[in-house]
């Protein structure tokens, strides 16, 4: 590829290939994990606790047993040991490839909802209905689920990398010309994808199971199962097609997926269990409860001198989560002082996970909205701050950066936001009785490559067969390996080019998560297609063509296939570099002074994440970050009574998210420069950055609109009033 090509994207990117499962998804045609039907078909519905801490006194499953339909009944009770849950290891380690959670192993209540029995019935209809006549006698023990009053309780995790970081001096802060500290809080936030997490599991022989999953990574939940079966890896064969939204809930094996393996055990027949909506907030993981606090300082003239950022996080009493949320600010900005402290608060609820954007998209709220405040105490424009401040190199370790444009990114979107139009002083600006406001935030996740094998066939049909078992969860993963093939392959028709993934007996890929998946499988794919090129000009021997008929040289050299199987990573020079995406998000809000009403009426998101391989998908990618940091920033939020430990809105009437009214107009930009140190293809990561530093760019605008600074999130309109 010329370089020129490389970064001539036109701004509505209507070049690019249409997504390659498309057509099957709009039709109806993609099978997601819930819809597979096998013959002799079973349902399994979970009763669960209405108590949040304790345990079973009794258990009456009877009325259960006897209703019509059911096969089986599971509890603590009854139910089988299963060989990777035996005793004799250390009871806080996962056993099932998630974590330490084992639904009936014994008699204990952890969190409100927690799974106490397993109906498996020819119905799922029957099966709901005999759950509900499952009654049980708890012995009560006090709970504590409120993570806001329980922040004195937080204790550093365990493992060195979570001791706190620190360099230089951080409490300069305090003697510097101009400082602030400030408090900033996320409630509890809930995935709530449209798919519900589903599984199907059917054992083809004694020690042989199948199963349709719900998962971002085929090859993990594959090991998660033999390890709870202690079966071989290659006896467990997992598949997972289409994935309707996944946003982290599908990264680890949950519970509720090894009881469905263990009730088609017990029935001997297939199972299928999809949580329900309320499941979801209990089951699956959500963002946690976070509370940070930052304190920043600068010189006059706006130079960062010192930054403290503590977060405190809630977790599970049974297991210890935690994620990078204050990893941001060690390195995002040129400053010669900075200490980070990370805690966790153990409540009585189920264990978080990372949601729609790792703890960087909680930590970018609080950084970024600091360093919009400190922004406003100096007089000096946020954009110009930034600037000031912009860091060459990384100020953690002192290595270059494989590439950065951030400067550019921040030019390309203030011109396409109209930043100019920005006044300093807020609420200066007012359309049609409403005050007007711009904000903005940064972004940043780090851009890695992992390691990945894939299998590239050109079959006597003339179609290029590329295989590896990755799972797409709907961000378009398919669609870029097939135009990485088809550019290495000099631009082989799209049409004739088939990429077979998620399925755990293709060759291994790692997980869907953390932006690696283009580096990593990309990177892969172009090393497997550049392989089998080279392969083909040694079959053809001297004097072949650079773009040889391959149907052709397979007939003449009587030849099925020519296939090639490449495993690779990234280099060792990697080592020598920081390598980051970065993103930086504007938006202008629009705020009702009488009634406290947000409306976002413009978003304008850049990324500055390598070479744009699938420029159409990578659109959709940074439109769902921006809806979803809207949503992050306005109306998320997981509520629980902590008189019961209950939520009281687990549901999609209760919890609010964007809907089309609440989305506005949103232009997506790419600085599009190629970085090739990371991989062959120049790309780097682009899933996470979309959604890291939108809250903040929200939050940031409604303080220009109103002189209101708003801190805890979601900003609702009864918030804006009372400020």
């Amino acid at each position: 590829m010329k370089e020129e090509q490389l970064l001539n994207i036109p701004g509505d990117y209507t070049d690019g290939i249409d997504r390659v499962d498309g057509r099957q998804k709009v039709t109806g045609a993609a099978k997601y994990s819930a819809e597979f039907n096998l013959p002799g078909m079973t349902y399994a519905v979970f009763a669960t606790s209405n108590i949040t801490k304790g345990s079973i006194k009794s258990i009456d499953t009877k009325a259960a047993e006897h209703a019509p339909g059911v096969l089986k009944v599971v509890t603590h009770l009854n139910a089988p040991k299963l060989p990777g849950y035996e005793t004799g290891k250390d009871p806080s380690k996962p056993a099932t490839g998630g974590g330490p959670l084992k639904l009936f192993v014994d008699n204990s209540i952890k969190f409100n909802g927690q799974p106490i029995a397993m109906v498996v019935a020819d119905s799922f209809e029957r099966a709901t209905f005999a759950a509900s006549l499952i009654k049980a006698e708890y012995t009560k023990e006090a709970h504590n689920t409120d993570t806001a009053k329980s922040l004195d309780k937080a204790a550093t995790p365990k493992g060195p990398r979570f001791s706190d970081y620190k360099r230089g001096n951080p409490d300069d802060w305090k003697t510097a010309p101009v400082n602030l500290e400030a408090e900033y809080i996320l409630p509890t936030e809930v995935h709530n994808p449209m798919e519900l997490s589903a599984i199907v599991a059917n054992w083809t022989a004694a020690d042989k199971v199948e199963v349709y999953d719900k998962t971002q990574g085929v090859k993990s939940t594959q090991n998660a199962i033999a390890q709870a079966f202690k079966l071989p890896p290659e006896n467990v064969h997992v598949t997972t097609k289409f994935v309707g939204g996944a946003f982290g809930n599908a990264l680890r094996t949950w519970p509720h997926e090894i009881a469905a393996v263990m009730a088609a055990q017990l029935v001997k027949r297939p199972v299928k269990l999809v949580l329900t909506r309320e499941q979801q907030f209990n089951s699956v993981g959500y963002r946690p409860y976070t509370w940070q606090k930052v304190s920043i300082g600068a010189t006059a003239d706006g130079k960062l001198t010192g930054i403290i950022h503590e977060a405190r996080a809630q977790t599970s009493t049974f297991e210890e989560f935690t994620e990078g949320t204050v990893n941001m600010t060690r390195f995002m900005y040129a400053c010669p002082s900075v200490g980070t402290i990370y805690k966790v608060i153990p409540v009585d609820v189920n264990t978080p996970t990372w949601m729609r954007g790792p703890g960087e998209a909680t930590g970018s709220f609080a950084l970024e909205s600091a360093i919009d405040e400190l922004a406003a105490k100096l007089n000096m424009d946020p954009i110009e701050l930034r600037v000031i401040n912009h860091a060459d190199t990384d100020p953690e370790n002192g290595k270059p950066f494989s590439s950065k444009n951030v400067k550019e990114a921040y030019q390309m979107g203030a011109d396409k936001i109209g930043w100019k139009n920005r006044k300093n002083k807020p609420g200066s600006v007012q359309e049609g009785g409403w005050l007007v406001g711009y904000g903005m935030g940064s972004g940043v996740f780090g851009a890695g490559r992992g390691r990945a094998t894939v299998r590239a066939t050109m079959q006597s049909n003339s179609t290029l067969l590329i295989q590896t078992s990755v799972t797409d969860i709907g961000v378009g993963t398919g669609t870029a390996m097939t135009q990485i093939a088809s550019e290495v392959f000099d631009n082989y028709p799209i049409k004739k080019i088939v990429f077979e993934l998620g399925d755990s007996s293709l060759p291994p890929s790692p997980t869907q998560g953390g932006s690696m998946i283009t580096s990593t499988v990309g990177g892969a794919v172009h090393d497997a297609c550049t392989a089998l090129k080279q392969k083909f000009q040694q079959v053809i021997g001297n004097g072949g063509t650079d773009k040889p008929d391959y149907a052709k040289v397979l007939k003449e050299k009587n030849l099925p296939q020519l296939d090639v199987e490449i495993t690779s990573s990234g280099s060792s020079e990697m080592r020598n570099y920081s390598a980051y995406s970065h993103s930086v998000h504007f938006v202008q809000v629009k705020v009702h002074p009488k009634t406290g009403v947000v409306k976002v009426s413009k978003v304008v998101s850049v990324a500055d994440s390598g070479h744009i391989v699938s420029p159409k998908t990578a659109r959709s990618q940074i439109v769902g970050g921006a809806i979803g940091g809207i949503g992050m920033a306005l109306m998320e939020e997981g509520v629980i009574d902590h008189r019961y430990g209950r939520y009281v809105n687990a549901d999609l009437a209760g919890y609010h998210v964007p809907v089309h009214a609440d989305i506005p107009q949103i232009d997506t930009l790419f600085v599009n420069k190629p970085d090739f140190k990371v991989n062959p293809m120049g790309a780097k990561g682009m899933g996470e950055i979309a959604i890291i530093g939108m809250a903040a760019a929200v939050a940031n605008a409604i303080y220009n609109a109103t002189g209101k600074r708003l801190r805890e999130l979601p900003i609702t309109p009864d918030k804006v009033m009372m400020a």
